[in-house]
């Protein structure tokens, strides 16, 4: 399923659009550039969610977890890991809770048997009527495993 996304807005409607489908056990993988999308992305999950705080970038905390009203919503950002198992030696609650793991390309095919992959692209050149599309994104949403296999975004 690839989306094109143009405003922060829509990056957060977004993430509330995928939280509807989140129960505990998810695992959410997102892949992308710096200052592709991810943390937004993930802070219209936390907001769908219900979280109490707000969600910024844990990169130097690694991973924050925020109760919400469906159980605990985890954070994950994995840009200063160096391998699937200093992840999972964080001994976090993947099977009880909502999990977000930002940088997540190779770090979190071991952990799940069903996940979902969000790799946002940044558009790169001008848009038809010449403009710079910076602030356009594109989402490719794939899912991994039998939880995931089938995933369509509701309308």
């Amino acid at each position: 399923m690839k989306l094109k996304i143009q405003t922060s807005d829509e990056m957060e409607w977004l993430g509330a659009k995928i939280a509807s489908a989140l129960q505990p056990g998810d695992l959410v993988g997102l892949v992308g550039e710096l200052g592709a999308g991810k943390t937004t992305l993930t802070r219209g999950i936390g907001r769908a969610l219900g979280i109490r705080g707000t969600v910024s970038s844990p990169t130097f905390v690694i991973a924050r977890t925020h109760p919400s009203a469906r159980g605990n919503f985890i954070h994950v950002d994995a840009y200063r890991l160096s391998s699937p198992a200093e992840l999972d030696d964080l001994d976090l609650d993947f099977a009880g809770s909502i999990v977000v793991v930002e940088w997540a390309k190779g770090m979190i095919e071991s952990l799940a048997d069903s996940w979902l992959e969000v790799s946002i692209e940044r558009a790169t050149g001008h848009s038809a009527d010449g403009n710079p599309e910076e602030d356009t994104r594109f989402v490719d949403i794939i899912g991994h495993g039998p939880r995931f296999e089938n995933f369509r975004l509701e309308a």
